[in-house]
C-alpha cells in the first residue's frame, strides 16, 4: 500500500517488530507486526481492528513512538520519529499528540483537574488550567475537578482520560481499547465524546478496539490479522 499522500498527516513505511522467541524449540524470532504500510489524512478517523494478540496495541505503540520498531518507519507530519532521540520523541508527543489508555492511566495523587493540566503544564502553556476547566466542562465534570481518581467511576476516569488527551488541542489522538474497561451504555457515551470533539478540532484518530459500534463509526477500519494488514 502507498505512503506517498500530500494530505497525510501520519505515513507507515513496511514497519516490522520482531522479539526474541520464548520457545525452547526454535531461535525463530516471533513477528508480532510484518511489513505494515498505510497512511492517514488529517482529520480521519480510523479503527484498528483484529483479533487478541494480532499487533494492535504493539502499532499503536509504535505509532506514538512508545516502542521501536524492527524496521520501517513513521512519519509524523513528515517527521521520521525514530530519527529523533527518547529525548526528541517525547517532545514530538507532548507537542502534537495526545493518548488514551484502556486502563486510564490517571495519576492516582492528583486531582481531575491537576491530571488534565499536566501535560499543557510540561510543555509550558500558561492557560493551562483554563483550558482544564473549559475540557472538563465540555465532558460534563465541572463538578468533579477536586476528586481523585480512586473516588471516580470508570467513565468518569475515562472521560478524564479523554479530556486530558484532547486539551492540548492535539493533531491526532491514539486511543488503546477505549471502551475496554466500560460498561456498554457508558462505553456508548465515550464514544459519543470521542466523535463530539474530533469534529469540534479536526483531530485525527486512531483507536484500537474490538467494539463493533465504535469501529462503525469510524472512516475507515484497518484489519490487521497475525501481524499482517489485510
Amino acid at each position: 500500500m502507498s505512503v506517498d499522500n500530500a494530505d497525510s498527516v501520519l505515513k507507515v513505511a513496511s514497519l516490522t517488530k520482531q522479539v526474541a522467541s520464548l520457545s525452547l524449540d526454535s531461535d525463530e524470532p516471533l513477528v508480532i507486526l510484518d511489513d505494515i504500510s498505510f497512511s492517514i489524512n488529517s482529520g480521519e478517523t480510523v479503527a484498528v481492528v483484529g483479533p487478541s494478540g494480532s499487533g494492535k496495541s504493539t502499532l499503536l505503540g509504535l505509532l506514538a513512538g512508545l516502542d521501536t520498531p524492527s524496521s520501517g518507519k513513521v512519519f509524523f507530519d513528515e517527521q521520521d520519529i525514530f530519527a529523533l532521540n527518547e529525548d526528541g520523541r517525547a517532545s514530538l508527543r507532548a507537542q502534537k499528540l495526545g493518548f488514551v489508555f484502556q486502563s486510564f492511566q490517571l495519576l492516582p495523587a492528583l486531582t481531575t483537574l491537576e491530571n488534565v493540566m499536566l501535560p499543557m503544564e510540561i510543555i509550558g502553556r500558561q492557560d493551562a488550567e483554563q483550558a482544564a476547566r473549559n475540557v472538563l466542562q465540555r465532558v460534563g465534570l465541572q463538578q468533579r475537578l477536586q476528586h481523585y481518581p480512586h473516588q471516580l467511576s470508570g467513565g468518569e476516569q475515562q472521560r478524564v482520560a479523554i479530556a486530558r488527551a484532547f486539551a492540548p488541542r492535539p493533531k491526532i489522538l491514539l486511543a488503546d481499547e477505549p471502551t475496554g474497561n466500560l460498561d456498554t451504555r457508558t462505553g456508548q457515551q465515550i464514544i459519543d465524546l470521542l466523535f463530539e470533539l474530533n469534529a469540534e478540532q479536526n483531530t485525527t484518530l486512531v483507536l484500537v478496539t474490538h467494539d463493533h459500534a465504535l469501529a462503525e463509526k469510524c472512516r475507515r477500519v484497518l484489519q490487521i490479522e497475525a501481524g499482517r494488514l489485510l
